[in-house]
């Protein structure tokens, strides 16, 4: 007795004897040597779609339209498309088209390829237009066509353009915007298969077009993106960052670095329900010194237009919130003093006819935007760029600008900055700035130098102070022939640590019982070598011995169980001193006068 599983069984096996009868035969009718593409054209294609339109099986309607697909010549295919998309539109519904044309277009955009004489048979075929219209009808009559399924064919068309239409670029757009229409009008985009495809889509033009320019042209490329969850949008914007950073493109137009910045917005501020504090903290940091490396990229050599584009990031960037803005707003800093070498380098301010690129202009926005950084808080990321424009306005020749952000920097010192090794290394990189700064008058270098002292010896621990405080004695001695050269201030600071170090000195002594490390006081002693070969008249060969035999002393008071070798640092200054001794010459004979 047969059951209904024995009859299907039956039924399949018949269907498939029969399928491999009929594309036997349509193979052989292929290969028949009279069947030219006339003939093909006017006889054998249409009767053979008329058995297939008629037959009114979906499995035997997608079998034939395929074998007819791979059967017959790419070049009859491109003659007679116009045909096969005809027949492709009158298949029944549930036949799986997207399929049947997506062989269809990539046997024609391999053929394309094959060889550069083709191309011209496709222009006057016009093959784009003819599979748009067909692909626009399938979805529309394909009610149940599920979104993917339209997707596909998006995806498929779009291949099949740039692969053979390259160069038209409206061409691509158009596929762009049939795809908007249709995500339209779906409520939301939730089939994470048709995200894919969708994704696909948007990838095809960054892997085709190598200057990511070229793609920002593409009117529709935003609008399809805006139809993406906040988690696709951010992977998209990244793919579009890595496509830029792999092809190492410039982008060069205020215009072009807003479609941009409107492409990634996933990445650069919140979205809709995004809340930051819920991301993965690596992910996060990830995509944030993506968006960094990104804004190097933006430039141009025309003062005007680059400061348009500074203008647009930082209109996009101030949107980002407390936790973008600390990897965002360096970049910014950065980009824009570039720009201010630039105009320095070619003479000043240039007046353009929409934003003047004024050096004083680009500074005001600077501090600004160092401003808003300040107030996320983080203000030794803050101090660190006010220091780096006071050093640009500097080469200016701008003393009440960088005068402006040292102010700035001091002022965080003092009310934000509270942790104490934050404090150490702001008051080095101050002392190093400064000394490094040539702008200011007597007045205003005093003032700041002043500060600057004032806040080393404030500083918590004692090695701390004192290391600050001889940094400091550089500020009175730069070696330049403009520079200051005040040596007298310059023995009262490294006086001064040395007063600091032998306090510090007396206090691990007092805690150990016996001395302690001598390596502050061996810092200094290269400290007054340096300014001794430097010329300064206020060290002398007496200040240097002096301090030498203090060394020894301390180091000789450990209970005895210390010598002066045992200090590598101590021995490496002493066998220097030995060497100058040796060498002989006017600095030889300055050295004669210290006794070892």
């Amino acid at each position: 007795m047969q059951g209904p599983g024995t009859v299907r069984e039956k039924q399949e096996k018949e269907r498939n004897e029969l399928r491999d009868l009929v594309g036997k035969n349509l193979h052989v009718l292929g290969q028949i040597e009279g069947v030219d593409l006339e003939m093909y054209k006017e006889t054998v294609l249409p009767r053979v779609l008329e058995q297939v339109v008629n037959c009114k099986d979906k499995l035997a309607q997608y079998y034939l339209m395929e074998c007819i697909i791979q059967v017959f010549p790419d070049e009859y295919h491109l003659q007679t498309l116009e045909a096969l998309l005809a027949a492709c539109t009158q298949l029944m519904p549930t036949v799986d088209t997207k399929i049947v044309l997506t062989q269809l277009m990539d046997r024609l955009s391999n053929y394309a390829a094959s060889s550069p004489d083709v191309l011209h048979e496709f222009l006057q075929v016009e093959a784009f237009a003819k599979l748009s219209n067909a692909i626009g009808k399938v979805i529309d009559t394909q009610l149940e066509m599920p979104i993917v399924g339209a997707m596909t064919l998006f995806v498929s068309l779009l291949t099949f353009t740039l692969r053979v239409h390259p160069d038209r670029l409206d061409y691509v757009d158009q596929v762009l915007g049939a795809c908007v229409v249709k995500l339209s009008s779906v409520p939301k985009l939730e089939d994470a298969r048709a995200m894919k495809q969708v994704v696909a889509l948007l990838s095809a033009p960054l892997e085709k077009y190598s200057d990511i320019v070229t793609a920002l042209t593409l009117s529709n490329y935003p609008r399809v993106m805006d139809h993406l969850d906040d988690g696709t949008n951010k992977v998209m914007a990244m793919l579009i960052i890595q496509s830029i950073m792999k092809n190492d493109s410039c982008i060069s137009t205020a215009d072009k670095v807003e479609v941009l910045f409107e492409l990634i917005k996933g990445l650069i501020k919140d979205l809709d329900g995004t809340n930051v504090e819920e991301l993965d903290e690596e992910d996060f940091q990830e995509e944030q010194n993506s968006v960094a490396r990104l804004i190097h990229m933006l430039d141009n050599e025309e003062p005007e237009e680059m400061l348009k584009i500074i203008y647009v990031v930082r209109k996009h960037l101030m949107t980002g919130g407390p936790q973008r803005l600390p990897f965002t707003v360096p970049p910014l800093v950065f980009s824009a003093v570039r720009l201010v070498r630039q105009l320095e380098a070619q003479g000043g301010d240039i007046a353009g006819e929409d934003v003047p690129a004024t050096l004083r202009k680009i500074f005001q926005i600077l501090n600004q935007t160092i401003e808003a950084l300040s107030s996320v808080p983080c203000p030794e990321l803050a101090l660190r760029l006010y220091l780096q424009c006071a050093e640009a306005a500097s080469d200016c020749d701008l003393e009440p600008v960088a005068y402006e952000f040292f102010t700035q920097a001091f002022i965080l010192y003092e009310e934000e900055i509270a942790d104490s090794k934050a404090q150490v290394t702001a008051i080095h990189l101050i002392v190093g700035t400064l000394q490094r700064i040539n702008v200011f008058g007597v007045e205003n270098r005093d003032t700041l130098t002043h500060k600057a002292t004032g806040y080393s010896a404030r500083l918590l621990k004692k090695p701390d102070q004192c290391r600050a405080v001889y940094a400091c004695s550089h500020l009175f001695w730069v070696d330049d022939p403009e520079g200051i050269k005040d040596g007298e201030r310059v023995l009262l600071c490294l006086r001064r640590a040395l007063r600091i170090a032998n306090a510090a000195q007396q206090m691990v002594n007092a805690t150990r019982g016996s001395s302690g490390p001598v390596t502050l006081f061996v810092e200094i002693l290269n400290k007054y070598l340096y300014f001794f070969e430097k010329g300064n008249p206020h060290i002398t060969p007496s200040d240097i011995q002096s301090l030498i035999e203090l060394i020894n002393t301390e180091m000789l008071s450990d209970n005895g169980n210390t010598t002066i070798h045992s200090d590598p640092f101590f021995s490496s200054t002493l066998r220097y001193i030995r060497f100058q001794k040796q060498k002989g010459g006017l600095m030889g004979e300055k050295y004669d006068l210290i006794k070892l």
